[in-house]
C-alpha cells in the first residue's frame, strides 16, 4: 500500500468537510486511518485532523492527494510545490494543478506564497526568487512559454471557507423554493448587505439580463445606481438595447411596459433605439448629447459607474459599446470583479454562471433567478459561497429597491 499523512483544519464537522473527506477517500478505493483528531471547544475554535491515507497504487493516491486539496486537506511532511516551464505560449504541462476558487497557498523556496488573482480552472504561475517570489492565478490562453507552472499536488494548501458556527446573515435560504414572504426576507438581507459593503467602501457589482427590463424594473436598478450601492453592472448587449427602447419609446419587445399591449410597429423600436445610439457614438455620447435622458445606462453614465457590455452570436446591431471580442469581454468582466465584495446576479444564466467561476469562493454571490437550475448549475461548478433565491427577478428587485429607498429617506 502507498501511504501519506495528511492534514486539515477548520470548522470541519458544522461545514461537512469531515464526512466529504472520508467519502472522497473511499470512492477511490483508499482507506483511512484517523492519528489524531481535536474537536473545536468553542465557536470560534479549529478543529484539526491528522490521517493517514492508505491506496494500492501510487496513481491512484496522487488523484486522492490532488482531489483532497479542495476539502483543505494538505500533506503533512512539507515539500516545496512542483515547476515546470511552459513549453508553448497558451500550453501547460500535462500534470498542471487546475485552481478552485478558494485561498490557495504554494510552498516555494520553504516559504507560503499566497496566491494572487484566485479563480477557478486556471494554473498558477510562479515568478522571482526568495523574498520577490509570487504566484498568480493565469488562465491557459495567457500562459507564456518558459513560465514555472505549479504541478501536482506537493506543495499546495487550499483554504476553503467554513460554515459559520453562529448561523447569522443568509443562513434563512436554504430552501429549495422561496416563497414571497421569503422573498421579502432575501431582499432585506440583501439590502443590509449592500448598505454595510457601501459603509466599509466595499463594491457591490451587478450582473443583469434584459429580464430586468422587461419585467418593468428597469427604475428600480436605476436607482440603486442613482443611490451609490452599484459600483459596477455586467450585462450583454440586450440589457443595454431594451434599456434604451424602453427610455426612447416607453416600450421593451415592443411591449409597452405601462399599459401591457403591443405598441404600433412595436416590433422595430428596438432597432430604432440601436440606430440612434450607434449615431451618436456611444452610450456615454448619447447620454450628453440628450438622446438618453433615463434609464440604467444612463443612471450609470452619470454616476460615473463602470459597466461592461459582452456580446454574443444572437445580438441584434450590436450597440456601440458591446465588445464582440470574447477574450477581451472576459478581461474587462475580471477587471470590474477585482476588489468585489458582493456580487448581485439578476435574471441571466451565461452572465451569472461566467461571473461565479471568476470569482474567489471569499465574495458573497447572490443569484436571483425564476429557474432553479440557474442556481443548481452556479452551485454545481463550486461557488459554493451562492445564495440562491428562486423567484421572479421583477418582484426582488422592486422590493429591494423599496427598502433601500427606505432605508435612505
Amino acid at each position: 500500500m502507498h501511504t501519506e499523512v495528511i492534514e486539515a483544519e477548520g470548522h470541519l464537522v458544522d461545514s461537512h468537510l469531515l464526512e466529504a473527506i472520508f467519502d472522497k477517500v473511499i470512492e477511490h478505493g483508499a482507506r483511512f486511518e484517523i492519528v489524531r483528531f481535536d474537536l473545536g471547544r468553542t465557536n470560534e475554535e479549529f478543529s484539526h485532523l491528522v490521517m493517514k491515507v492508505l491506496a494500492p497504487e501510487s496513481r491512484v493516491l496522487e488523484e486522492l492527494l490532488e482531489e483532497l486539496l479542495p476539502l483543505g486537506c494538505y500533506r503533512a511532511e512539507e515539500r516545496d510545490a512542483t515547476l515546470r516551464p511552459a513549453d508553448r505560449d497558451g500550453c501547460a504541462p500535462e500534470d498542471f494543478y487546475s485552481t478552485t476558487n478558494h485561498r490557495t497557498q504554494v510552498r516555494q523556496d520553504g516559504r507560503w506564497l499566497n496566491v494572487e488573482r484566485q479563480r477557478m480552472d486556471a494554473a498558477i504561475v510562479v515568478a522571482g526568487m526568495g523574498a520577490q517570489a509570487c504566484a498568480v492565478c493565469t488562465r491557459l490562453r495567457d500562459l507564456r512559454k518558459g513560465e514555472q507552472v505549479v504541478c501536482g499536488s506537493a506543495g499546495l494548501r487550499v483554504l476553503p471557507d467554513f460554515k459559520e458556527r453562529e448561523r447569522t446573515g443568509f443562513s434563512f435560504m436554504s430552501g429549495e423554493v422561496s416563497s414571497e414572504r421569503r422573498v421579502e426576507l432575501a431582499a432585506q438581507r440583501t439590502a443590509e448587505a449592500m448598505r454595510r459593503v457601501r459603509a466599509e467602501g466595499g463594491r457591490t457589482v451587478v450582473v443583469a439580463g434584459p429580464v430586468v427590463i422587461h419585467t418593468g424594473v428597469a427604475e428600480a436598478l436605476a436607482a440603486l445606481i442613482r443611490g451609490g450601492f452599484v459600483q459596477a453592472l455586467l450585462a450583454g448587449n440586450a440589457l443595454a438595447v431594451h434599456d434604451a427602447e424602453l427610455a426612447l419609446f416607453g416600450t421593451s419587445l415592443g411591449m409597452h411596459l405601462e399599459r401591457g399591449v403591443p405598441a404600433e410597429h412595436g416590433h422595430r423600436n428596438h432597432m430604432r433605439a440601436i440606430n440612434l445610439v450607434r449615431r451618436a457614438g456611444s452610450i456615454a455620447a448619447a447620454v450628453r448629447q440628450g438622446v438618453l435622458s433615463k434609464g440604467v445606462l444612463y443612471e450609470c453614465v452619470q454616476a460615473g459607474v463602470p459597466f461592461v457590455l459582452a456580446g454574443s452570436i444572437r445580438d441584434d446591431g450590436p450597440m456601440p459599446d458591446t465588445i464582440t471580442d470574447m477574450n477581451l469581454a472576459q478581461d474587462r468582466y475580471a477587471q470590474l470583479l477585482e476588489g468585489a465584495s458582493l456580487v448581485l446576479c439578476l435574471g441571466t444564466m451565461l452572465h451569472s454562471i461566467g461571473v461565479a467561476n471568476m470569482l474567489p469562493s471569499r465574495v458573497l454571490l447572490v443569484a436571483v433567478d425564476i429557474n432553479p437550475a440557474v442556481i443548481t448549475k452556479i452551485a454545481d461548478r463550486g461557488s459554493v459561497q451562492t445564495i440562491g433565491l428562486v423567484t421572479d427577478v421583477g418582484l426582488f428587485l422592486h422590493v429591494l429597491a423599496r427598502i433601500m429607498a427606505g432605508e435612505r429617506s
